[in-house]
């Protein structure tokens, strides 16, 4: 590090909720289905559709995962036969445009 440089400090309590989020992010399949939503699928199927060797018992769990932690809202429309949509809610979207520059330092940094 140069005498210019700084190095920064994060306070303990935003590393623990940094921690959480990255965590969260992090799961196996969370991302893409989030990418696959933020692409336009909706529906169980289509998400499913979108993201290879993702099963549906996974995809299930970590549907209900971002919905409880607000990234995802689900929404039932009473037809025959009842039908389900999922989108993201402004905090997943926001998560999606956040996550963007992380994608872009991988492919600089990818070995």
């Amino acid at each position: 590090m140069t005498t210019t440089q700084t190095r920064t400090t994060i306070p303990e309590h935003e590393c623990r909720v940094f921690q959480h989020a990255a965590e969260l992010t992090g799961k196996k399949w969370s991302a893409a289905i989030l990418l696959a939503m933020q692409r336009g699928a909706d529906r169980f199927s289509e998400i499913r559709g979108s993201v290879t060797g993702l099963s549906d018992r996974m995809l299930a769990v970590r549907l209900r995962e971002l919905e409880e932690h607000a990234l995802v809202r689900r929404t039932v429309i009473p037809t025959v036969p009842t039908t389900v949509q999922y989108t993201l809610t402004p905090a997943g979207d926001e998560l999606i445009r956040i996550l963007q520059p992380l994608v872009d330092w991988a492919h600089r940094w990818e070995t």
